[in-house]
């Protein structure tokens, strides 16, 4: 298990990250309006303004824990762990009992009114959907992988080494350089002219 600790991590991370993305754009919450107009079918990233820039950092963060040094990857376990909890205490309200809050934005924009009281009137009841659910699923996930990884790091091959052994495979070999091995050179740090 210990051998699979960083794939195992990097996909959960990329696992809820991706979920995330999706659930941004899928309907989280249906409005049925009290003035008998046409029901509101509010998106995630409208009822939770922070869903998509948190899953795309989670992404990122799943994608640079795979090259990460030992230092980083309990950086970035604490910041998916952070990431965690924020998404998972802005999810749990509505899977469970959505507040108008979350859908005020998709009602006034709907009807053009604004303003608690007005809110209140024109929203009947809030049905959320299956999304919510499945996000806070995604985001459980992220925190246990975020876990895994403090506990895990410690063990883990070093990350970058099979990018530095080519750079100085290709730095110690002997004879002269074209200028595509000059443009690899300047890729590695080196310069070709030494």
């Amino acid at each position: 298990m210990l051998r699979r600790a960083r794939s195992l991590a990097v996909l959960c991370f990329l696992l809820a990250g991706g979920i995330g993305i999706i659930s941004s754009t899928q309907t989280w919450v249906e409005v049925t309006r009290a003035d008998a107009g046409e029901q509101l079918l509010v998106a995630g990233a409208d009822a939770v303004a922070l869903l998509a820039p948190l899953s795309l950092a989670v992404l990122a963060l799943g994608a640079a824990l795979s090259i990460a040094g030992l230092v980083l990857r309990y950086l970035f376990a604490l910041l998916g762990a952070g990431g965690a909890l924020v998404l998972i205490t802005s999810t749990l309200p509505v899977v469970f009992d959505p507040p108008v809050e979350v859908v005020a934005a998709s009602v006034a924009e709907a009807t053009g009114l604004s303003g608690t009281s007005a809110l209140h009137e024109i929203v009947a009841s809030l049905t959320p959907t299956a999304w919510p659910a499945v996000a806070l699923c995604a985001w459980v996930v992220l925190l246990a992988a975020s876990v895994f990884v403090v506990a895990t790091a410690h063990s883990w091959a070093a990350g970058g080494k099979r990018y530095r052994s080519t750079a100085e495979a290709h730095h110690q070999s002997t004879g002269p350089l074209d200028a595509v091995d000059s443009w690899d050179e300047l890729s590695h740090g080196t310069d070709p002219t030494d």
